[in-house]
């Protein structure tokens, strides 16, 4: 179903029926982290910190088998009848903790590199992927990794074994090189190459043609894959902020454009809006989650509309984070 992010603040039900708290670090402080994975690490850190504070506790109903504690996991999931009997600790492993396979597909061509606020799009939409990553890898769900510009940068399957976030946060690290766009390509690639269903995530500004996305969208639904689209959009395309009449060039073509805003700004809004709408309009078609990320935005928004998605596909609860070093 598709759906914008939850405007913040207290008078909105939906937040105030929502289990989960967020952080709302400033993404232009987050930014100044330098280490990609200490970003995503101080955001979900925050998250977490945020939903032990709140009553949403416990696991799904559904009890599926029992599996040895092992340091790291959370000592509530203990089962002590079990432990007086056998003198070991084993941990109760529900259907909602079975690992599931995600892949991002994130763009990385040159209109990503387009930034207003000190930071580009790209720099935000790989702190939003390496957020997600990071948070359901630490729920040992397995990621993977597809980036793209015009063809395909880096691919790395889906898994889950020490080494694997690291390598996937090098990845994401890489500069932005590519010019055009090509969305078809990664998504023909990635329907041919994930035999398994799983979860995908595009992080891109889909600053492209439509021509073709809904059939490639429409065959991974069919597939039985869930589809999550994350636009992410600097505040200055969203509102064309262009104070006075000059050339503007475009970042994938250098193509040269001369705009006076005055004329341009209503007829920019029109053609933007048809835009999404028409992407909006593909996605509840075939049941897929939009969201739209403004990089002003705080990144734990989208950590937060990933969990409601989730929640509303049947997911009853989350899963507790491991917490390092923990014992019993």
């Amino acid at each position: 179903m598709s759906t914008e992010a939850v405007p913040e603040g207290p008078t909105t039900p939906a937040a105030a029926a929502s289990p989960v708290a967020r952080t709302g670090i400033d993404p232009a402080a987050l930014m100044r982290i330098k280490n990609l994975q200490l970003r995503a690490k101080t955001v979900v850190e925050g998250f977490y910190n945020g939903l032990h504070r709140s009553p949403f506790h416990g696991f799904s109903a559904e009890f599926s088998e029992y599996r040895p504690y092992t340091t790291g996991d959370d000592p509530r999931g203990l089962d002590w009848k079990l432990f007086a009997r056998s003198d070991r600790f084993y941990i109760k492993r529900f259907e909602d903790e079975t690992s599931r396979r995600c892949y991002f597909l994130v763009d990385q061509s040159l209109s990503m590199a387009f930034g207003s606020l000190g930071y580009t799009k790209a720099e935000y939409a790989k702190t939003v992927t390496a957020t997600l990553a990071y948070f359901l890898s630490r729920q040992r769900d397995s990621v993977g990794l597809m980036t793209f510009d015009a063809g395909i940068a880096d691919y790395l399957p889906s898994r889950h074994r020490p080494g694997h976030l690291h390598q996937l946060m090098l990845c994401l690290e890489r500069a932005t090189t590519g010019r055009g766009t090509d969305l078809q390509l990664p998504l023909d690639r990635i329907a041919a190459m994930v035999k398994k269903r799983g979860m995908m995530v595009l992080v891109s500004d889909l600053m492209v043609p439509l021509e073709g996305m809904r059939r490639r969208l429409g065959y991974l639904r069919s597939r039985g894959h869930e589809v999550i689209l994350l636009r992410t959009l600097d505040p200055a395309e969203i509102d064309l902020q262009i104070e006075s009449a000059g050339m503007v060039e475009d970042l994938e073509t250098g193509r040269e454009v001369y705009i006076d805003p005055e004329q341009a700004r209503a007829q920019y809004s029109d053609r933007f809006a048809a835009h999404e709408q028409a992407i909006k309009a593909i996605c509840d078609d075939l049941g897929i989650d939009f969201f739209r990320l403004a990089t002003d935005q705080p990144i734990d928004r989208a950590l937060f509309d990933l969990i409601n998605a989730q929640m509303r596909r049947g997911r009853k609860v989350m899963r507790h984070p491991a917490t390092p070093g923990g014992s019993p």
